[in-house]
């Protein structure tokens, strides 16, 4: 896997990592186990460059490349910086040679195979970048990937850079380049249409050997295929385990959320709060009962903890599991006596309640049991 998040990831509109903060990420991602990180693009020079260069620095096991447009001085500052592997990036669709290069297919051809030409010379792990790839005229690509091959390349990257792509396409396309030429091919998925995963997961089906991913699915627009929800998908979904530590996936994902000051949502997929918080009454049954009636993997294989939360939906055994937290071993009869008295106040505060809330309910419903004899089993549970 080739985690992208301090190049594409920082890319983001308004995200701006600290030095500090890019070298917390390189050592987390290397501590992961993650195989290359992508960590920024030398020719920006400055605190870019010298950041990297720390990176480096660092003595870490894992791959590190650097980002370059395809001309021989972009990789001479690659090449300063001491990184093991770059990426040679330019586009390849008629739309983006026409209005953003103002190019030729031809002279597209001839700077990738220059830039690929003189870096394999200095013995560095090669990625030949064909931006707006998913854009581009098919034919043009397998010319375009032939020649990086030759030139030296060790694997073509796949852009889907406007997010164009769906599964189905995605299979078919990947399947016939690799066929047709025998190239190592790395997805890299955008989500304008919110198949960046799905669409990784279909080239990956298709024979693509490497996949480009940032933590959280940070990324420019709409986002990159998140890292978290790839890896795990690989390994439950698809049987490949990629040998990386996704129990420190919560841990970096809210590392990166703060860095990058964008919010983590509850409902993120693998890593968000809401993945392991069970409120509705059947589900917190089943889940208590055995976890795997609605959890496919265990909340601590990411970083996480299952939690009970009790509001509206919530049920009588829910309460009861709720309160062996507190040490309070609830009777069946108790939990459905109360558990009116639940539902009406969160209704009320419009939210599932906090444990204190659950406590001064308990004391209220045991004054009022033992103290005016009131029988809340009649107590009806209309709102």
């Amino acid at each position: 896997m080739v985690d992208t998040t301090l190049r594409d990831g920082e890319q983001t509109a308004g995200v701006v990592f600290s030095n500090q903060e890019k070298i917390r990420i390189a050592r987390m991602l290397d501590e992961i186990g993650i195989h290359q990180a992508e960590v920024g693009i030398p020719v920006m020079g400055g605190n870019e460059k010298a950041v990297l260069k720390k990176i480096a620095a660092q003595g870490l096991s894992i791959s590190l490349m650097a980002w370059n447009r395809a001309n021989i001085e972009d990789i001479n500052h690659s090449l300063d910086c001491g990184v093991d592997a770059v990426a040679i990036s330019i586009s390849t669709s008629d739309i983006h040679i026409q209005y953003k290069l103002q190019s030729s297919r031809e002279e597209v051809l001839e700077k990738m195979v220059k830039a690929t030409e003189y870096a394999k010379k200095h013995g560095v792990y090669i990625s030949v970048n064909a931006e707006d790839a998913s854009r581009t005229d098919y034919d043009f690509l397998v010319k375009f990937a032939r020649a990086a091959k030759e030139a030296g390349a060790d694997r073509l990257r796949y852009c889907d850079t406007v997010g164009v792509l769906e599964p189905f396409m995605t299979f078919e396309i990947i399947s016939g380049l690799i066929e047709d030429t025998g190239v190592d091919v790395e997805m890299h998925t955008h989500n304008d249409f919110g198949m960046a995963t799905a669409n990784s997961l279909a080239g990956i089906k298709a024979g693509a050997r490497y996949v480009g991913c940032t933590i959280n699915g940070l990324g420019e627009r709409a986002g990159n295929a998140a890292l978290e929800e790839v890896a795990m998908a690989l390994k439950f979904l698809f049987n490949k385990d990629q040998d990386i530590d996704t129990k420190l996936f919560r841990e970096i994902s809210e590392y990166v959320a703060r860095a990058s000051g964008r919010i983590l949502p509850p409902g993120k997929p693998i890593v968000g709060d809401n993945m392991f918080r069970h409120e509705s009454g059947i589900h917190a049954a089943g889940v208590i009962q055995y976890p795997g009636t609605y959890e496919v993997f265990s909340p601590e294989d990411v970083g996480l903890e299952r939690q009970i939360v009790i509001g509206k939906h919530s049920g009588s055994k829910a309460l009861i599991l709720k309160f062996k937290e507190f040490g309070i071993s609830l009777s069946s009869d108790e939990a459905t006596e109360m558990l009116p008295m639940v539902r009406r106040t969160t209704v009320e505060m419009k939210r599932p309640l906090f444990d204190k809330e659950l406590i001064y309910i308990y004391e209220d419903y045991m004054h009022k049991k033992y103290e005016k004899g009131i029988d809340y089993s009649t107590v009806s549970t209309e709102q």
